[in-house]
Parts: structure tokens; C-alpha cells; sequence
């Protein structure tokens, strides 16, 4: 059993249907550990891993399954090459390789869909691909800056907090310190015990 350091003993319990709701919350589970238990029982597996905790949650705890947020599909007409300068963005527009090749044309090789651009091309309906451009370039300062790891990535933000403390650490004890940290109950994670390096 494991010992938490000022606390008493917790360890990590099997995810079966016995678990409750709120014992499940506490721990960190991967997206296959949880689906695994939702097709055990008999749940759906659709929406991402929030949505699946909330789902599992609330059928082990007695309580009806969350009814699914649905998000209107943005359909509409995509933008075909050739595209300039002048090309107006028309609502529901993706990402799309014709948007890609355009803004490495315009931009450099260096270009990439990052979250600045992400947002613009979804939220700029209207606006023109110079426009974007622009976009691109106005955003390199706060795009080159670190930025805020969604709860989904808790490993990836995890790992980069462990390093920024541990410049000097080696992989492997980043990902023992890791496994330490996921062990835990979330209740049991302040005052640094989980980003600590292994001795």
C-alpha cells in the first residue's frame, strides 16, 4: 500500500463499477482506462475525457447520465484555391490545406496552425486571409511565450512544470516523478509533492 507523506496510507483503487463517483474524481485515470469502464458499463465512450469522467461520475453514484452538450456543426462553404490577399473568410471555414499552403506562400515555411490561428480562421468570418496574415505576425511575441496546458494534458503540463523546476533532470525521473504524482489522490498533490525529484 502506498504511504502519502503526512497523511495516512492511500493507494491508487482498481476503476470497477464498485468505485463511487467521487472516489473516482479523486484519481487521475487515462482516456482508455476510463473508456474501458464505460463499455463495461454500458455507457457511451463519445465526447473526450471530461465528458466521460462527468458520464461515469454520475452513473456511479446513482445519478442520471449527463444528457451530451451538442454543438451546432458549423457546415457552410469552404474556401478553394486559388485564394489571395483579398479572400474573405466565410463562416464554418476549417483549417484547411488550402489555407496552409496560402499562408506558407505568404508567411514562410515557418507558418503552422497554432491556437492563434485556429481561433482567427473560426472566429474570422468576414475578415480577409491579409487580415490573417497580419494575425500571424502580430501574435509570434505571445505565441513564443509558454502557454496553459489544458486540463486533458495533465502529463504534457505535468512533465513541463516537473522540468522547469528540474532544468538539469533526466527523462526517466521526470516520468518516475510522474508516476508518483498520478498515484496520488488530487487531494493529496499540494505543497509540491508531486513535481519532486526521485532521490
Amino acid at each position: 500500500m502506498r504511504t502519502n507523506e503526512g497523511g495516512p496510507d492511500v493507494s491508487r483503487p482498481a476503476l470497477t463499477p464498485a468505485l463511487t463517483g467521487t472516489e473516482l474524481t479523486r484519481w487521475y485515470w487515462t482516456l482508455a482506462e476510463l473508456t474501458a469502464l464505460a463499455r463495461q458499463l454500458g455507457l457511451s465512450t463519445a465526447g473526450g475525457k471530461a465528458a466521460l469522467t462527468d458520464r461515469l461520475a454520475a452513473v456511479l453514484d446513482g445519478r442520471p447520465e449527463p444528457r451530451p452538450v451538442r454543438t451546432a456543426r458549423r457546415g457552410g462553404r469552404q474556401l478553394a484555391a486559388p485564394v489571395h490577399g483579398d479572400t474573405v473568410i466565410p463562416e464554418g471555414q476549417r483549417c484547411s490545406q488550402v489555407l496552409r499552403e496560402h499562408f506558407t506562400r505568404e508567411i514562410g515555411p515557418a507558418f503552422h496552425f497554432d491556437a492563434f490561428m485556429r481561433d482567427y480562421v473560426a472566429q474570422g468570418a468576414g475578415r480577409t486571409l491579409a487580415e490573417a496574415v497580419s494575425h500571424w505576425h502580430a501574435t509570434r511575441q505571445r505565441a513564443a511565450e509558454p502557454q496553459e496546458v489544458g486540463a486533458q494534458f495533465e502529463f504534457n503540463r505535468f512533465l513541463r512544470d516537473w522540468h522547469a523546476r528540474h532544468p538539469d533532470g533526466a527523462r526517466t525521473e521526470a516520468l518516475a516523478a510522474w508516476r508518483d504524482h498520478r498515484a496520488r489522490p488530487k487531494d493529496r498533490r499540494a505543497a509540491g509533492h508531486s513535481t519532486r525529484r526521485p532521490s
